[in-house]
């Protein structure tokens, strides 16, 4: 068992309860998982049928604003990432695989006294539900998957850039080893970068986001996001990413997966033929 003093060395600022709105439907408590590791998980605590949220990588609650309305209608649990908003960094820093991720999810699930669930996964967070449902069928109720791929990311990261398929992944590792290398010196310049209406309405034109006339969630969310270094970004992006694709065409060791629903993903980033006994459906974005 790692002592106090240990724990506060691993641990990361909780910055997202600092100036945290007080009209939003939010409140944050510990998690331990099964390593040891202290998770900041959080819920819109809204009466509603409960969706396991596993987040885009970094992000936090405040990338979800619809979620966070004491009306959205649904009861969604999360957390956040090993070493981000408050989540420690485990005592192994190798343990930020797929593996782990997923073990997060059941310490999460099993928290809230939650048997199963509806799973919601968004960006490298797909990766985490799909395993989930691979791993544990009968804690997953239904898959929704937002914006990317069961597994096998880095390949697909340059598609609607249209890089080609053989340079995808060889760019994503090239960029993020640099990044990772580069850390330490970038950190101390994006913990501090201003992130005012301006900025916020400019990243909404990038691609990265869809415009949107409310810039405030957007300006919270990238200043959460930017709180956590560099370098152990990149470390977790790294790892995560050596996850493989997710076979959904069914094995006889791998049972038939949840119905799964899927949105904002084109052609090329599909989900692969579905499961025997499972239902895909996309939805427009």
């Amino acid at each position: 068992m790692a002592s106090n003093a240990e724990r506060a060395l691993r641990a990361v600022p909780d910055l997202e309860e600092v100036d945290a709105p007080s009209d939003l439907a939010l409140s944050f408590h510990d998690v331990v998982s099964d390593d040891g590791t202290r998770l900041r998980a959080w819920s819109n605590d809204v009466d509603g049928p409960t969706v396991l949220l596993c987040n885009g990588l970094g992000t936090s609650a405040y990338a979800w604003p619809a979620l966070l309305r004491a009306d959205c209608g649904v009861r969604v649990l999360s957390w956040n990432h090993r070493g981000v908003g408050g989540s420690e960094r485990p005592a192994d820093s190798a343990r930020v695989g797929m593996d782990a991720f997923v073990e997060d999810a059941l310490a999460v699930l099993d928290h809230a006294g939650v048997e199963s669930a509806v799973v919601a996964g968004w960006s490298i967070g797909v990766n985490t539900a799909f395993e989930l449902a691979v791993l544990h069928p009968h804690r997953v109720r239904g898959l929704f998957a937002v914006a990317g791929v069961p597994g096998g990311t880095f390949a697909s990261m340059g598609a609607p850039l249209m890089l080609p398929r053989l340079l995808r992944r060889p760019l994503a590792l090239g960029l993020t080893s640099l990044l990772h290398r580069t850390g330490g010196l970038l950190t101390p310049v994006t913990t501090r970068l201003p992130v005012g209406r301006r900025a916020a309405q400019a990243l909404t034109h990038t691609g990265f986001m869809l415009p949107t006339p409310d810039l405030e969630p957007v300006g919270r969310t990238v200043r959460e996001f930017l709180t956590t270094p560099v370098d152990w970004y990149m470390h977790l992006a790294r790892i995560a990413a050596q996850h493989p694709r997710v076979p959904l065409g069914g094995s006889p060791s791998r049972p038939p997966s949840s119905p799964v629903t899927s949105t904002c993903s084109p052609p090329r980033r599909t989900c692969g033929r579905p499961r025997p006994g499972s239902r895909r459906r996309r939805t427009p974005c």
